[in-house]
């Protein structure tokens, strides 16, 4: 069937539902069941076989079955299997780890899966879309995707961006009546909306006609099922890093083996200990590491309310200088409650908090019935009539935060939005748009007459006016009534109240209602003035940034003496901070901009296109900027900024499509904390780099020493290779999942051009690697020295203190500063795998049947105290050194 070809009677008929009730709870069970979930299907998953053998195309385990190969045609088959047990580990690591980020992508997917406000039982109710079936009546507003293929049964102004489907990318303006004409192109039926489709403007319901894969978008299904996974900038920087380190460790490998043989060794040894001395120093472990802390570290931002959509935002957000947030509901609650009335040149005070109806007048200090003023009446019924909130029966409220205010604020005198409709039939609406600032609906009472009620920013309402309601009659304004009620204006936005202006137009019979040019010559009724309080913690997290070198900035449509009044209980200006509004914005030239940017720290009355200036400003003076925003108007200025975040609960579809990072709660604080993680998981690899590296140029170190001084080998093939096996894996895992330190907010951000081996790091490689490889050449030296013709002892020895050095060294990679500065027990899970990396050696070591494989003997108590006190040297000799030189 065309459902665009039929009335939307027939539609209400041939579907079993009620336009005006919806479906049954029931009925839309049985629904369920006969055609399922409203989803698009998934494309086939990879096997667990396929992602299991993806693991060994890396180019680093590539080269170490080259490695593997070699040592099996050289004979040695116990060396060859201890590199394919590496290269297995590393394999199931890896593994495991891409099982776990799909589990969560699909836990993303349900936190994130689009809703739909659905009329159930008569209900209005907000539910998942996956649970819509059709016969389903449900409501659409700016900012929604349409969740199904629906057949269109009233429309006030509604626009919906259809490119999606059609390639078009003006929205189609759409309408309600039947289309009799045949074959028509998915882009001229109007009385349609698509799943996928974008409202833009405008409201409107529709009845559900098609579900999940018989939707229009669902024909075209495999379009969406090709998901691609960008490697992050630092996994390419990495990547490369690696292969540069690979290149490097074969050259010095040839160097040890060609200086080996030189000074006599057989080539036959010299070659298996190269190929050994290859595989320990290849970082094979970097690449799965580096995931594991970006993995480990989305997990834990979903944790602390923070959805990352892109992988790159999360090395950004370590970088970001400026957060320039929204203040509804991100700085403060979101529970926006009326506080004051204005009419008739006196103020209201309305007690009450949040969403309780239950609340008193109070007029110059006296409990007073507002029925006792009809203007105030007319002021709290005018605000439900031009209003898209719903009281439930329940007492919950559903709808935008301001428009809630004022249902409770009515609700407290007595008036409800059910009742009044049976006095009061709303026929057409002109909806809010960020340019006008203001709603209207054209409503007819039980005589017919039409008038137009308008609700709005009080100064843009103002300007409308012609006449106003005074001493309780309707008169013409004058200018001591705008003097007054600007005063009014003044007076409630510098008690940080936000404002809402509500007016009336009587309309002749004859009198034209297109669109937003009726609104003019209107009737000033007065003024509800709403608190919206600061949310407690976002002081502190304000306050905590500012530590972190990042700038805080408002960008509000509010009134600038209501938003610098909210800024200030949250100290987010400076001496010597500005306040600017959208009218002074748009005066300065973009020049004029940059050069005052830096001062600025609250934006009034902006519109989208001002949100858009001032990220491009802020970038071109260096700033990594974080731009805040839940409204579709909002994409543009949250695509342009470093890091995209919109609004998880609040936030339109378009404007978490256009984001990187979607916050859960709404919270600045949770930008904070997001920022906070995003420093940490940089901070994590570049300890792990650190670890891995020192301890790969200790182990090449150690073997050259030795072929330089022309000794023996400290390290036999098999231990170079356990050693590779007990300290790159667990410690340096445990490493990448560690806390971040005391300081990290207190840090200037991260410049985002930074060098993996930025702010001393490849000092700290390089000095740790040589020390480790000294101690462990010195310890042989000394063994050897004592126990000439005991060699077996001497290389025990130098294998003890090779790994006791890197695992006591682990622990110093914690801190940018030392050892001294983190308790050492602090990362439970490093602290288990040194110990079960302990035990491993222990167990090469006194395990009878071991010794011969590992060619190790059982060190006595002065032997430990030897290998220890050698170990302990790179760590805590350069902790003194560095102490020494602070003093």
């Amino acid at each position: 069937m065309n459902w665009y070809e039929v009335s939307k009677e027939k539609v209400e008929q041939t579907l079993g539902s009620s336009l005006s009730e919806g479906l049954s709870t029931n009925a839309s069970k049985d629904r369920q069941k006969l055609y399922g979930a409203n989803q698009l299907q998934e494309a086939k998953k990879a096997s667990a076989l396929s992602v299991f053998i993806a693991q060994f195309k890396d180019f680093m385990v590539l080269v170490l079955l080259a490695a593997t190969l070699l040592s099996g045609l050289l004979g040695e088959y116990l060396d060859a299997i201890a590199i394919i047990l590496i290269v297995i580990m590393n394999g199931i690591l890896g593994f495991i780890q891409e099982r776990k980020a799909e589990k969560s992508l699909s836990a993303l997917r349900k936190l994130s899966a689009p809703t739909a406000t659905v009329l159930r039982d008569g209900q209005w109710t907000t539910m998942p879309a996956s649970e819509l079936v059709p016969g389903d009546v449900i409501s659409l507003g700016a900012g929604d995707r349409v969740s199904a293929d629906l057949r269109l049964i009233t429309s006030s102004g509604l626009f919906i961006e259809e490119s999606a489907l059609t390639g078009e990318s003006l929205p189609v303006q759409k309408q309600t009546s039947a289309m009799p004409q045949s074959a028509l192109a998915l882009g001229d039926q109007k009385n349609m909306a698509f799943m996928g489709t974008m409202v833009t403007r405008g409201s409107g319901k529709g009845m559900v006609v098609a579900t999940g894969m018989k939707t229009e978008m669902g024909k075209i299904a495999h379009l969406l099922q090709s998901a691609e996974t960008l490697a992050t900038p630092l996994q390419m920087k990495l990547e490369q890093l690696g292969k540069i380190l690979i290149v490097l460790a074969l050259i010095l490998t040839v160097l040890v083996v060609l200086v080996g043989v030189y000074r006599g060794h057989d080539v036959y040894s010299m070659i298996l200990a190269g190929v050994s001395l290859a595989v320990a120093a290849i970082p094979e472990g970097l690449p799965a590491i580096v995931t594991i802390a970006l993995a480990i570290g989305v997990q834990k931002m979903i944790r602390r309310r923070a959805i990352v959509r892109k992988l790159p935002s999360v090395e950004t957000l370590g970088c970001a200088t400026v957060i320039c947030s929204d203040k509804t509901g991100t700085l403060t609650q979101n529970k926006m409650t009326v506080t004051q009335l204005w009419a008739e040149g006196s103020f209201w005070n309305v007690t009450g908090n949040g969403v309780d109806t239950k609340g008193q007048f109070v007029r110059n200090g006296q409990k007073t019935n507002p029925t006792h003023s009809p203007t105030v009446m007319e002021l709290l019924m005018y605000g439900l009539l031009c209003n898209h909130a719903e009281l439930g029966k329940k007492g919950q409220v559903t709808g935008d935060p301001t428009e809630a205010a004022l249902v409770i604020s009515a609700a407290k005198a007595g008036i409800v939005k059910e009742d009044l409709l049976r006095s009061y039939r709303i026929i057409d609406e002109i909806p809010f748009d960020s340019t006008r600032k203001m709603m209207s609906v054209i409503v007819t009472n039980e005589k017919n007459d039409r008038f137009l009620v308008c609700k709005g920013a009080p100064d843009v309402l103002l300007e409308k006016c012609g006449h106003t309601v005074w001493d309780g009659r309707r008169q013409l304004i004058k200018q001591t009534h705008v003097e007054t009620i600007k005063e009014a204006i003044m007076t409630l936005g510098s008690q940080a109240l936000r404002t809402i202006a509500v007016a009336y137009k009587p309309l002749g019979p004859q009198d034209a209602v297109a669109g937003a040019l009726v609104e003019n010559h209107l009737t000033f009724v007065g003024l509800q003035g709403m608190m919206d309080p600061p949310r407690e913690e976002v002081k502190g997290s304000i306050h905590r940034c500012q530590e972190a070198g990042i700038k805080t900035i408002m960008i509000t449509g509010d009134h600038a003496v209501t938003a610098s009044a909210i800024a200030r209980q949250l100290d987010m200006i400076p001496p010597g901070g500005k306040v600017i509004d959208g009218a002074s914005l748009s005066a300065l030239s973009d020049d004029e901009l940059i050069r005052q940017i830096e001062d600025i720290y609250v934006y009034s009355r902006v519109s989208p296109e001002h949100k858009l200036r001032i990220v491009k400003a802020l970038q071109k003076k260096g700033h990594i900027v974080a731009m805040t925003g839940d409204g579709v108007n909002d994409a543009p200025a949250i695509k342009s900024a470093n890091i995209g975040i919109a609004m998880g609960i609040t936030g339109t579809d378009v404007a978490k499509e256009a984001s990187s990072l979607v916050l859960s709660d709404d919270n600045f604080s949770t930008i904070r904390a997001a920022i906070e993680e995003g420093r940490n998981i940089y901070e994590n690899i570049r300890k792990f780099i650190r670890y891995l590296l020192a301890s790969n140029v200790g182990e090449i170190l150690v073997m050259l020493f030795a072929m330089i001084l022309s000794m023996p080998m400290p390290l036999l093939p098999i231990q170079i290779l356990w050693v590779n096996l007990v300290t790159d894996g667990l410690p340096a895992m445990a490493l990448g999942i560690d806390s971040a330190e005391d300081n990290v907010m207190k840090r200037p951000p991260r410049k985002p051009n930074e060098g993996v081996f930025a702010r001393g790091l490849g000092w700290k490689v390089v000095s740790r690697g040589f020390l480790i490889g000294a101690v462990t050449i010195l310890a042989f030296w000394t063994a050897l020295h004592e126990h000439p013709d005991h060699l077996i002892k001497a290389q025990t020895i130098a294998f003890s203190t090779l790994v006791m050095a890197q695992l006591i060294h682990v622990f110093d990679c914690r801190s940018e500063r030392s050892i001294l500065h983190r308790n050492p027990f602090g990362n439970v899970a490093l602290v288990l795998a040194v110990l079960s990396s302990i035990g491993l050696l222990l167990v090469v070591m006194y395990v009878d049947s071991l010794q011969p494989i590992f060619h190790t003997v059982s060190l006595s108590f002065r032997d430990w105290l030897l290998v220890l006190g050698m170990a302990a040297i790179p760590t805590f000799a350069l902790t003194g050194f560095q102490a020494f030189k602070r003093k």
